[in-house]
């Protein structure tokens, strides 16, 4: 038996040179491709062997930055605390990172010494502070998703009475800067309030109930007097 294909069985030079056409159409078009995958490889490679460096360099903005608003936020503080306290009194901020977060501790340094500020002041420091700091977290969110109001209770609460006009006047300034709708819930006498606050309600308890007492401190209208019946 021989092994020599028939002549019905061989293809036409015809079909052949087609079949080579497509062949070297496909060998440039897969050519392009590698060209293009190679020079892809290639800045990824260049990207990868900078990105150590790009990293540090991001990191070391981002802590930079991070100091500089630490130290706004610390000077401001420290100009709110010595308005409202009335004491030659510094804040100081220490940022560090912990479980790749920033952190931010609070003491207060006077006349060279630092304390701790929940101790030594009545609490008083820590009023002023969470006060500062939710202003500064609320001003920082955006307006679209979150209303600019904010409710302090009893914010003022181991400050001494002479002292509460002073933080009330912190509050007002800050909030119409910002924008930001504030009230403020007090046992301190309203006359602390007077002379900065919008509005005052003083609530009263009397046989029937609970009376509120509105006050418009920006208008000539007369005070306007609401009874809640007491619970049954």
């Amino acid at each position: 038996m021989s092994d020599t294909p028939k002549t019905a069985d061989l293809k036409s030079p015809a079909e052949l040179q087609k079949r080579l056409l497509h062949l070297e159409r496909d060998q440039g078009r897969y050519a392009a491709d590698r060209s293009r995958v190679e020079q892809r490889l290639k800045s990824v490679r260049a990207a990868l062997a900078v990105a150590p460096q790009v990293e540090q360099a991001l990191q070391h903005l981002s802590e930079k930055l991070f100091d500089q608003l630490v130290g706004q936020l610390q000077e401001t503080l420290t100009q709110a605390l010595q308005e409202v306290l009335d004491q030659p009194i510094r804040l100081r901020a220490h940022q560090t990172f912990k479980h790749g977060a920033a952190c931010v501790e609070f003491d207060i340094e006077r006349d060279g010494h630092h304390e701790d500020i929940m101790r030594g002041q009545g609490g008083s420091v820590a009023n002023v502070l969470s006060v500062g700091l939710r202003l500064f977290a609320l001003a920082t969110l955006p307006t679209k998703e979150h209303r600019p109001f904010l409710v302090l209770d009893e914010q003022d609460c181991w400050l001494r009475p002479d002292l509460v006009p002073n933080l009330v006047q912190i509050v007002r300034s800050a909030a119409r800067a910002l924008n930001i709708q504030v009230i403020m819930i007090s046992h301190h006498d309203e006359a602390a309030f007077e002379q900065l606050a919008d509005r005052i309600y003083r609530f009263q308890s009397h046989p029937g109930g609970v009376k509120a007492v509105r006050r418009d401190m920006t208008s000539e209208e007369p005070d306007r007097v609401r009874k809640r019946p007491a619970p049954e």
